[in-house]
């Protein structure tokens, strides 16, 4: 073992305490005005990770010389960053939310039950489950964007929200598995483990399903007494219609960042692209989550470098555990590591079982909503739902305790279906 990989085990386990003390930065905020803008810059959880990582190629060149750790920077792979920040603005568009909502709208109108009601309950279970063709980040952006009004708002008690998140959370870490491209961690191991759309479907994709359906409505059940039109809803009347051309050119993009998502050389100029577009014809558009999205890219680029550091720890106890065992100990490992790099070290063991790999992949989708570090999609929602919480931030173990209830579904699912 190098020094620097003690150093880079240090730093990762000081940026996860961090994480967990995130809130805790806010109230030295208040305490401390004369500091404030130092201390809200550490208290944004998008921060920690990407804020670490500097800190340890700071280290890195100390250690080794500046050369090694730009060396160490440039082998990183950063397309997953790249593309969450492009996918969320994108799909965050005024005219595909548009769109997204009157579908839903018109669904949600014709259910048996309050029309809220139902938009909840497509928001927690339809659209998680639609990550799998639209990508997760995609659809935890739409979910959160859709959901914020509804639950995450003043008035809703704060334990419900944690709930809620931590449904959310978990059915968009398990909502991908209907095909080989839509997750992550999925995508880490599909082209060396043979694994396809078809496989997907049949070995995860209903389980899932069933989960997420389980999750969505148990949750659905304990809000509806909580529920209410979302105030400023009629606001957007005021706004020009959007033309259906231009809803179909933002489909175009969206579809075509989706089909490319492996190239970032490619989805970027999509995006240059769609940039030009909102531009010109601005009177349809709502401001775009520049900030918010740029945020998560860079907590996810803060995680891939500081994360690259972990292997020399992390794959002997992937290695070393049992296939039941494997679940377990990957849905635990899932919290406090992301849950793609989990299933790509699985990648990189030798004649590993398909029993090994059914419960290396399981275990860590399940783990996905337990942290925001968890899996790639939820620094999103984080970004895009926090304001609807008591002192606009995330509570690390109030979202743990949330995601408890809807993490034991799905590992019931995964376990014994």
């Amino acid at each position: 073992m190098q020094t620097i990989q003690l150093v880079g085990a240090i730093l990762f386990g000081l940026a996860l305490l961090h994480t967990f003390a995130a809130k805790s930065f806010e109230k030295l905020a208040h305490r401390h005005p004369q500091h404030a803008g130092l201390f809200h810059l550490l208290g944004e959880v998008e921060v920690v990770f990407g804020f670490w990582a500097f800190i340890l190629m700071i280290a890195l060149a100390l250690l080794n010389g500046g050369q090694a750790a730009i060396a160490y920077a440039e082998s990183r792979q950063y397309t997953e960053p790249l593309f969450v920040f492009v996918v969320m603005v994108v799909a965050a568009s005024r005219p595909v939310m548009d769109i997204v909502q009157r579908v839903l709208m018109g669904f949600a109108s014709r259910m048996p039950v309050k029309t809220e009601l139902a938009l909840v309950w497509f928001g927690l279970a339809l659209v998680p489950l639609t990550g799998s063709l639209i990508t997760e980040p995609a659809a935890m952006t739409l979910a959160a964007l859709m959901l914020a009004p509804l639950i995450f708002r003043d008035g809703m008690p704060e334990w419900l929200k944690y709930a809620a998140l931590g449904v959310l959370f978990v059915n968009i870490s398990i909502g991908g598995m209907l095909t080989s491209y839509a997750a992550p961690p999925v995508l880490m191991v599909a082209a060396t483990w043979n694994w396809d759309t078809a496989y997907m479907a049949s070995q995860f994709g209903w389980k899932a399903v069933i989960a997420v359906i389980v999750n969505a409505t148990a949750i659905s059940f304990v809000l509806r007494k909580h529920l209410r039109a979302p105030a400023g809803a009629s606001d957007t009347r005021t706004a020009p219609a959007v033309p259906l051309a231009v809803t179909l050119i933002h489909l175009g993009f969206l579809a075509a960042v989706v089909v490319l998502g492996h190239h970032p050389e490619l989805f970027l100029g999509i995006f240059m692209l769609f940039l030009g577009f909102t531009t010109a014809y601005q009177r349809y558009q709502s401001p775009l989550i520049i900030k918010e999205g740029l945020l998560v890219g860079f907590f996810l680029a803060g995680l891939v470098v500081l994360g690259g550091m972990q292997q020399w720890w992390l794959q002997p106890i992937v290695e070393s555990l049992s296939p039941l065992a494997l679940f377990f100990g990957a849905m635990s490992l899932t919290a406090i590591t992301d849950n793609a790099a989990l299933t790509y070290l699985g990648s990189l063991i030798d004649g590993i079982s398909p029993a090994a790999q059914y419960m290396l992949m399981a275990g860590a989708v399940t783990g996905g909503g337990l942290t925001v570090i968890a899996n790639a999609p939820n620094p999103a929602g984080v970004s895009l739902l926090r304001r609807g919480f008591r002192d606009e931030s995330i509570g690390t173990l109030g979202l743990l305790a949330g995601a408890l209830a809807p993490t034991a579904v799905a590992a019931a699912a995964f376990l014994l279906l």
